[in-house]
C-alpha cells in the first residue's frame, strides 16, 4: 500500500471523527476510543486491493445511512412546506366563500385544483419514501456489518456457518455462544429505547475488547449475540465464558447519571462432524433455555 494511500485514510477517518464530534451535545472521550477501535476493525477487514482503488477511503468512514435519513428529513421537511401552503390556499377560498355569494363553478375549480396539487405533492412523497427504502434495503444486503454494535451481522453469520460447516474434516474445534441481556424488555420499558441501545453497544464493546483476534462476534437479533471462539477446548470455552458473565455483571452503565446493572445468559456448544448450521444454533440455543430457566445471569453447557 502507498504512503499517500495511508494518508488519505487517514484524513477521511479525522474528518468523520470531527464531524461525529460537532453532532454530540456533550462528546466523551468513551466515544472517541469507541469510534477509532470501529475504525480499526473497519481497516482490518479490508483488502490492500480495494484500498488503492480510487476514492475508497472515502467511502471507507462514510456513513450511507447517515445521507438516506437526512434526505428523509429533507423530504419530510419540503413536503410538509408544500403541505401548509396548499392549506393555506384552502383557508383563503373558504374565506372568499364566506364573503362574497358563492361562485359555484369558481369554487369547485379551485377546489379541485387544491385537490390536485395534494395528491401531486403526496405521490412524490410515496416516490420518495420507496426510493429511500429501497436504499436502506441495498445496504443491509450488502453489509456485513451490524449498524448499531458494529460487530458482524446475522447475514454475515450465515455465510461463516456455512462455510465452516461444509468443511468435513475441521481440523480444529470451535465453539458456538448464544448471549441474550436479561431483561431487556424490563430496560427499554423503563428507561427507553435509546437506553437499549446503549445497553447493546455496551456489550458489544465488551465482547470486542474481551475476545481474540480469531474469534466472531455477530449479532443475530435483538438483544442476542452469537460468538465464535475458534481453536479452543471445553475448559477453555467455559473459563472464557464465566469470564464475560462476570465482565458484564461487574460493569456499570451510566445513563442519564443512574447506574444500570446489566446481566446476561449464555448457552454453549462444540461443533461436531455433520452438524449444519441449523443444528449447531439449535443446541446453543437449547443450552441458553435451560441458562434462563436455571435463574439467568449464568451459563449452560449442551453438548452433542
Amino acid at each position: 500500500m502507498q504512503k499517500d494511500e495511508l494518508i488519505s485514510l487517514a484524513n477521511e477517518m479525522c474528518k468523520e471523527l470531527q464531524a461525529m464530534i460537532d453532532e454530540e451535545e456533550e462528546a466523551t472521550k468513551e466515544q472517541v476510543a469507541n469510534y477509532l477501535q470501529e475504525s480499526a476493525q473497519l481497516i482490518m477487514n479490508v483488502s490492500d486491493e480495494d484500498m488503492s482503488s480510487a476514492g475508497f477511503a472515502e467511502t471507507l468512514f462514510h456513513n450511507a445511512y447517515k445521507d438516506i435519513a437526512n434526505k428523509s428529513l429533507s423530504s419530510y421537511a419540503n413536503t410538509n412546506a408544500n403541505i401548509q401552503k396548499l392549506t393555506k390556499m384552502h383557508e383563503r377560498t373558504l374565506m372568499e366563500c364566506n364573503a362574497q355569494h358563492i361562485d359555484l363553478p369558481s369554487l369547485t375549480s379551485k377546489f379541485d385544483e387544491i385537490q390536485t396539487h395534494m395528491s401531486d405533492e403526496v405521490k412524490k412523497a410515496n416516490e420518495i419514501i420507496s426510493q429511500l427504502t429501497n436504499q436502506v434495503k441495498t445496504l443491509e444486503e450488502k453489509s456485513n456489518l451490524d449498524s448499531l454494535t458494529k460487530v458482524f451481522n446475522r447475514r454475515a453469520l450465515s455465510s461463516y456457518l456455512k462455510s465452516v460447516c461444509s468443511n468435513n474434516e475441521l481440523p480444529y474445534e470451535f465453539h458456538m455462544l448464544i448471549l441474550d441481556i436479561d431483561d431487556f424488555k424490563n430496560i427499554n420499558d423503563k428507561y427507553g429505547h435509546v437506553a437499549g441501545d446503549k445497553v447493546l453497544i455496551f456489550i458489544a464493546n465488551i465482547l470486542k475488547k474481551t475476545l481474540r483476534d480469531g474469534d466472531k462476534v455477530f449479532r443475530y437479533g435483538g438483544e442476542e449475540f452469537i460468538i465464535i471462539l475458534n481453536r479452543i477446548d471445553d475448559a477453555h470455552c467455559k473459563k472464557i465464558t464465566n469470564r464475560l458473565l462476570d465482565l458484564v455483571r461487574g460493569n456499570k452503565l451510566i445513563y442519564k447519571g443512574e447506574g444500570l446493572r446489566v446481566t446476561m445468559s449464555i448457552g454453549t456448544t462444540r461443533y461436531a462432524k455433520g452438524d449444519t448450521p441449523d443444528s449447531l444454533v439449535a443446541r446453543a440455543d437449547k443450552a441458553l433455555y435451560k441458562a434462563k430457566n436455571s435463574g439467568k445471569n449464568q451459563m449452560y453447557a449442551e453438548m452433542k
